[in-house]
């Protein structure tokens, strides 16, 4: 992967957008400022996630008052880390921020980013010094998810840790590079190492709207980190197996020994019942945990872009996806 144009900016903003039209201009309004002292030039890339209402109209008006406001917009929802994987394929930067457009993440905070950069940092990270701002039951599953992944994860994720970083181009491309579909950026950014820091932030209340990851997403984004990273739920299975084979073969000698000193019993309906169902879902549990591993190379395997470009504002290049999909074809021709 070659270095950026000459003409490149020194800096990328990637901003992730899912019906925000009620946060883009107040974002660039507290951005541009904040860039123009950091850096000599920039860009902000809004990479529209299929937005429903006039996210995408804004971002056009953005573009229009300021050509260095861009905009890829997606054609349909494809989630917020595929949006960041689109971010880094179009960003032309020295290096790049991904941040949210809720301004919980301050921008300000890129000033002391880039200055950490200059110090020799590839990667320059938030970390949440507080979650206030969710539930206390949010707050102990995602305590209790870092402590899981810490110990079972390829590597140990920084504790506070989220998207808002800054990433220098030797990071970028080595993402970049990683072109699986079921993607936990977290992981990734931990994954790919370099020379990093942590600063820390207080996280601010949303600007408008309200959060896109309910309950759900959130367990279904966790499950992908573990699943991405690990293989310890298809060890877990096979430790089960061992134990619950141990188990029937002592049940099964008491039953023997019993037999032979005091004659045939008439086994019980009830627990016989509870055992057989017990031990289905046990044999369920354990196909579906395979299953997710078996819908992961499945997905894999079919090779589909991540994503597909609906509309793009205020670019003249070709969109780099699609000169990444002539270049492969060239590999195999």
């Amino acid at each position: 992967m070659s270095a950026p144009p000459s003409s490149a900016p020194e800096l990328s903003v990637v901003v992730p957008v899912f019906n925000e039209g009620g946060n883009v201009e107040a974002l660039a309004a507290r951005l541009a400022p904040v860039l123009d002292r950091a850096v000599a030039s920039w860009e902000v890339l809004l990479i529209d996630d299929g937005s429903r209402d006039d996210t995408l109209s804004r971002a056009k008006g953005l573009n229009e008052r300021d050509p260095r406001f861009r905009t890829v917009s997606f054609s349909r929802n494809f989630g917020k880390e595929i949006a960041i994987a689109a971010g880094l394929d179009h960003a032309r930067g020295r290096a790049v921020v991904i941040m949210d457009a809720d301004l919980q993440h301050p921008p300000e905070m890129i000033e002391t980013f880039v200055a950490h950069w200059r110090e020799g940092y590839a990667m320059v990270f938030g970390q949440r010094t507080d979650r206030e701002a969710d539930g206390p039951i949010r707050r102990a599953l995602t305590r209790a998810f870092y402590r899981l992944f810490a110990a079972f994860g390829e590597t140990p994720l920084p504790d506070g840790a989220g998207d808002f970083r800054l990433l220098d181009r030797k990071a970028v491309d080595a993402l970049r590079a990683m072109g699986e579909r079921a993607r936990f950026s977290k992981g990734l950014y931990a994954w790919i190492g370099f020379r990093s820091k942590g600063v820390p932030f207080d996280v601010a209340q949303r600007a408008s709207g309200t959060s896109k990851f309910n309950a759900r997403k959130l367990f279904r984004f966790a499950f992908d980190g573990i699943t991405s990273f690990s293989t310890l739920p298809l060890k877990l299975w096979t430790y089960v197996g061992v134990v619950v084979s141990a188990c029937a073969f002592v049940l099964a000698m008491y039953f023997v020994i019993d037999t032979l000193m005091r004659g045939v019993d008439v086994p019980g309906y009830a627990s016989l019942i509870v055992s057989v169902m017990f031990f289905s879902g046990v044999q369920l549990i354990s196909l579906g945990i395979i299953g997710e591993y078996i819908g992961r190379i499945f997905a894999e395997v079919k090779r589909r872009p991540l994503y597909i470009v609906g509309d793009r504002v205020g670019f003249d290049e070709p969109d780099p996806a699609s000169v990444w999909v002539a270049r492969d074809e060239r590999r195999r021709a």
